[in-house]
């Protein structure tokens, strides 16, 4: 984020910042750009409902930005994509005010998650991951196998009906990786753990 920073200051640049999961962090605290000094004029923070609020089909979001910015970005808005429905915007206002125990409780169970999937990750060969500190997937790295990141995800899902997806969708040096969402329940992940360790010991011989 530094460097980021200090490139935007010595040229100039405003930074559009998505902290969507801001508030599902695991280890550590969340850290804005919009922190350090001078960038609070010249970052655009996005945010939404369906991460933190599990408001996934509510298609909620907001901007925290210059004071400046809010007029032509409100036109560009309103231009592409109209607006949330009043309801849903109401819905968003009590999120936001209500009891934040239930995101608390959301958070613990998607930690239990993130732990009891490292935890298996690690029992498979040819394979590893970094431990994710925040969100929740793993973006594993597959490049020991020498296959393509699709062609990985291709096998997973052809042979043993576990959806991933390739890390190129990512950018190229997503190559040689691909993400796996824990976004599902404990049963569920340690079956699809389980195929996966199945698939690399076809593929690895």
């Amino acid at each position: 984020l530094d460097e980021i920073a200090r490139i935007a200051l010595e040229r100039d640049l405003y930074v559009i910042s998505d902290e969507v999961y801001s508030r599902i962090i695991y280890d550590g605290e969340h850290l804005t750009i919009a922190s350090i000094p001078g960038m609070v004029e010249r970052t655009v923070i996005v945010d939404g409902f369906s991460k933190t609020y599990a408001m996934t089909g509510w298609r909620l979001g907001y901007g925290i930005m210059p004071e400046e910015m809010v007029r032509p970005l409100v036109r560009l808005q309103s231009n592409s994509v109209s607006c949330a429905t009043a309801f849903v915007q109401k819905a968003g206002v009590e999120a936001l005010r209500g009891d934040q125990g239930p995101v608390e409780e959301m958070v613990a169970e998607f930690r239990r998650r993130r732990d009891r999937i490292f935890e298996l990750l690690g029992e498979i060969p040819h394979v590893k991951a970094r431990k994710s500190e925040g969100a929740f997937y793993v973006f594993l790295d597959i490049r020991e196998l020498g296959m393509s990141s699709r062609e990985f995800a291709s096998y997973l899902l052809e042979k043993h009906g576990v959806c991933l997806l390739p890390g190129d969708l990512f950018g190229e040096r997503g190559e040689g990786y691909v993400r796996i969402s824990y976004a599902t329940s404990m049963e569920n992940i340690e079956k699809g753990i389980e195929r996966i360790a199945r698939a690399v010991r076809e593929i690895a011989g």
